[in-house]
């Protein structure tokens, strides 16, 4: 367990300027804290991380136009050590693929204060896995006609073919592809086949 003189720095990722403010008075109460840093992105979370050197990150799971997933994959390959919470107001995502995508727990936001606190302080021990969502089912993660565009992706299937084949627009398919790499954390074709052949997705 964290002791008062065992102290942590912790990295709130949230494109919300309210929601970083309030994240950042919420964990800088804590006696554990040492100090508190915010980003509202992908690039400002990495150069923080590089500056700073937080030893946990709670990451929102889409900041903006960007997926926190990516985010957390990001900042565990500048720094292993680091541990990661997801966390979200309006979505939700599936244990194996935040696992995936290295996240060592996800807490909703509209758990209470001590939750979140709990939460961030469990992770930042080390002392396993936090998730105070309801379980949520690989199969609620894509739409049924993403799922057939992830498995026109998987077959090496450029947009045009994969619209040919599934009677839509190639933008139509392109707009679908984005949504995928979005939700999977994934920043390539290769990365979300790869992440989604994994988690059990697609086979």
């Amino acid at each position: 367990m964290i002791t008062w003189s065992t102290t942590r720095r912790v990295l709130v990722v949230d494109d919300h300027p309210v929601i970083r403010l309030g994240m950042r008075a919420l964990l800088l109460a804590q006696p554990w804290v040492e100090d508190c840093f915010t980003a509202s992105g992908l690039d400002a979370a990495l150069d923080t991380a590089r500056a700073r050197k937080p030893d946990v990150a709670v990451v929102d799971l889409f900041v903006g136009m960007e997926s926190g997933l990516t985010i957390c994959r990001r900042l565990i390959e500048l720094n292993p050590h680091l541990r990661v919470v997801i966390t979200s107001g309006v979505g939700h995502t599936a244990h194996s693929v935040y696992r995936a995508a290295g996240a060592s727990g996800f807490v909703s936001k509209a758990s209470s204060a001590e939750t979140i606190v709990e939460a961030v302080r469990h992770v930042a021990n080390d002392r396993g896995e936090v998730d105070t969502q309801q379980t949520v089912s690989l199969d609620t993660i894509l739409t049924a006609r993403q799922l057939d565009v992830l498995r026109e992706i998987a077959t090496g299937a450029s947009n045009t073919e994969a619209a040919e084949r599934l009677f839509m627009s190639p933008h139509t398919v392109k707009q679908h592809t984005r949504v995928i790499y979005k939700k999977l954390g994934a920043r390539n074709r290769a990365e979300a086949v790869g992440l989604a052949q994994r988690i059990g997705l697609i086979s």
